[in-house]
C-alpha cells in the first residue's frame, strides 16, 4: 500500500481545513451551539424528561449527528470535486496510487474533520447540560464508523455532481429533513403509530438511535439492528466506489 500517497492526500485535505479553520470548525460548532441555547434552555425547561433523561441531554446525540452528517459529506464531496473542477483529477490518477488508496487518502480526511467538530461540539455541551455517557468507547466508536460511512456517501456525490449546486442538491433536500424526521428532537415512541412506521423506513433513525444508546441506554431501535443498517450502507459504498473507478464514471473521458 502506498501510505505516502494516502498521507499526501491526507495532509493536503486537512491543511485547507486549517487554512478555513472559521468555516470548517467554528461555523458548525456555533450553529450548534444555538441549538442548544433555543432548544434545550429556552424550550427543554417546558419539556417533561424523556425516559427519565432531561429534553436537553436528550437532544444532545441528534444535534451532534446533525452536524456530523452534513459535515461529512460536505468535506467529502467537495474535496473529490475540486480536482475534477480544476482538472488536477487527472494527475492524481495518473500518480502511483491505487482507486483504493485515493479514496481511503479523502474519505479518512473528511472523517477526521467531522470527528474533529463532533468531539468539539460534545465538550460544548457539557457547558449547557450535565453529561453522562454510559458507553464512552461505543460513543466513540459510533462517531467514527457513522463519520467514515458518511463521508463515503459524499466522496460519491462529489464524483457524480457536474457543479457546486449538485454538490448541495442530496444534502440540503435529502439528508437534512430526513434527520430532522429522524428523531434529532424527539422519540420516535411520542408520534403516532401510523407514523412511527414511516419513521422506520428513514435510515437516518438507526444512526440517530444507535449513538444515543450510547450516550443513555435509550433506543428506539434495537442496537444491532441499527449497527447492521449502518455496515450495510458503508458496504453500498464501498462496491459503488468500486464500480465508479472500475468504469471510469465522471472521472474519465
Amino acid at each position: 500500500m502506498n501510505i505516502r500517497g494516502i498521507f499526501a492526500i491526507y495532509k493536503f485535505e486537512m491543511s485547507r481545513t486549517f487554512r478555513t479553520f472559521s468555516q470548517s470548525i467554528i461555523s458548525p460548532v456555533l450553529t450548534t451551539s444555538l441549538y442548544f441555547v433555543v432548544f434545550g434552555s429556552a424550550i427543554g425547561s417546558r419539556i417533561e424528561d424523556i425516559d427519565g433523561t432531561p429534553y436537553s441531554s436528550f437532544i444532545i446525540p441528534g444535534l451532534i449527528m446533525l452536524t456530523i452528517l452534513s459535515q461529512s459529506i460536505s468535506n467529502s464531496s467537495f474535496g473529490i470535486f475540486f480536482p475534477k473542477f480544476s482538472g488536477t483529477i487527472y494527475e492524481i490518477l495518473s500518480a502511483p496510487i491505487s482507486p483504493f488508496e485515493i479514496t481511503i487518502g479523502y474519505v479518512c480526511a473528511a472523517a477526521s474533520k467531522s470527528v474533529i467538530v463532533g468531539i468539539i461540539i460534545l465538550l460544548t455541551s457539557s457547558f449547557f447540560v450535565n453529561l453522562n455517557i454510559i458507553h464512552p468507547v461505543w460513543m466513540f466508536f459510533l462517531l467514527i464508523l457513522i463519520s467514515v460511512t458518511f463521508s463515503l456517501f459524499g466522496f460519491i456525490i462529489g464524483i457524480w455532481a457536474n457543479d457546486f449546486q449538485k454538490i448541495q442538491l442530496i444534502p440540503t433536500f435529502i439528508i437534512t429533513p430526513l434527520t430532522f424526521l429522524g428523531g434529532s428532537f424527539y422519540s420516535i415512541d411520542m408520534l403516532p403509530e401510523i407514523w412511527q412506521k414511516i419513521s422506520y423506513f428513514n435510515p437516518i433513525v438507526y444512526l440517530i438511535s444507535a449513538f444515543r444508546w450510547s450516550f443513555y441506554e435509550h433506543t428506539d431501535i434495537s442496537i444491532i439492528v441499527s449497527l447492521t443498517t449502518i455496515l450495510g450502507f458503508l458496504i453500498l459504498c464501498l462496491i459503488a466506489i468500486y464500480y465508479i473507478f472500475k468504469l471510469g464514471y465522471k472521472i474519465k473521458v
